[in-house]
């Protein structure tokens, strides 16, 4: 029926008829904590481009995770810190049993044994050059080779015990060989959380100063292996490629700039669909915050629940503590 008769507005104008027919909603259980972890004891550093993320010794890292349990988070996902003289050219320290990551996801299973803990796989925080993968003479980023350091970087993270493993590097057959690994080593639980449509994007600055990379890297670039912001076929491609290989989730990074990929991403395929919003989706927000031209809560909120909107089931943000405790008001 045409207006008068059909008046939209008549549901919107109360709080309960608002509530009643309100189609998405943002909680706790959808929200994954993205945290930083360095070496030393009761240490904290903060990160410029991050006002409000602090990279945290592991005996910090855990008082963080006591917080994250008490308001219903579900899960961590970890990035290491390395110190200068662990890279190398190989990226060896990425799957040494002892390693920064390694300690860290056995400390917090010990402390959290039902808070979920997902580790990154891949090389960039261990390389000397900040790729996330290595490198042959001319500087490209060889795959084959590359995806056979995965498989051992991803299996030591299984034997410390993480829950979930997530390939971010972008090459090209990781997740099969990941999966086989797993499955021949007995880790028949450990899920495969796949950066399937992960992009080029420039929203990755302040990460890439967190974990000290984007030194490493300096002038250059992940164009050769993560996917042109210009395409949105491809994504679809490499999304069910790594659920053929055996991915139980798939990643779409970043977050608001990619809204048509979640979206097309869910509805073709129904797995799982996670959404990383970057680091720099969080310092644009916290900048134009602290400079008091938006109101945090309300844009972080709105933000998150767009994501959801497109389809996400689930999202690592930095803001995850501060929206779940503000959902909980």
């Amino acid at each position: 029926m045409a207006y008068p008769h059909t008046r939209p507005r008549r549901m919107r104008r109360d709080d309960f008829s608002r509530r009643l027919m309100r189609e998405h909603r943002l909680s706790a259980d959808d929200l994954i904590l993205p945290v930083f972890v360095r070496e030393g004891e009761s240490v904290r550093e903060s990160i410029g481009s991050m006002p409000g993320v602090e990279r945290l010794s592991i005996d910090l890292l855990l008082k963080l995770a006591d917080e994250a349990v008490e308001l219903g988070i579900p899960a961590l996902a970890l990035f290491p810190v390395t110190p200068p003289e662990a890279k190398s050219l190989d990226a060896a320290e990425a799957w040494n049993p002892q390693g920064l990551a390694q300690r860290a996801v056995r400390a917090l299973k010990a402390r959290h044994p039902g808070l979920g803990v997902i580790t990154d796989v891949a090389l960039d925080p261990f390389t000397t050059h900040g790729q996330d993968g290595l490198i042959d003479a001319s500087g490209y980023v060889v795959n084959d080779e590359t995806v056979e350091a995965l498989v051992k970087q991803a299996l030591s993270h299984a034997e410390a015990g993480a829950d979930v493993v997530a390939p971010s590097d972008m090459m090209d057959g990781r997740i099969g060989a990941i999966r086989s690994a797993l499955e021949a080593a007995g880790h028949i639980h450990t899920r495969i959380l796949a950066y399937s449509a992960k992009y080029a994007s420039s929203f990755y600055g302040p990460f890439r100063d967190a974990v000290g990379s984007a030194g490493n890297l300096g002038k250059g670039n992940k164009y050769t292996y993560q996917m042109d912001p210009a395409n949105s076929d491809e994504a679809l491609r490499e999304v069910g490629l790594d659920l053929d290989e055996g991915a139980d989730m798939v990643m779409v990074k970043p977050g608001l700039p990619y809204l048509d990929i979640v979206r097309r991403v869910k509805d073709r395929f129904g797995a799982p669909t996670f959404v990383y919003q970057v680091s720099g989706e969080y310092a644009m927000l916290k900048a134009a915050a602290q400079n008091g031209w938006l109101d945090e809560r309300a844009v972080a909120l709105e933000s998150l629940l767009s994501i959801k909107r497109a389809g996400a089931d689930a999202i690592l943000t930095y803001y995850a503590l501060d929206a779940a405790r503000w959902l909980r008001a």
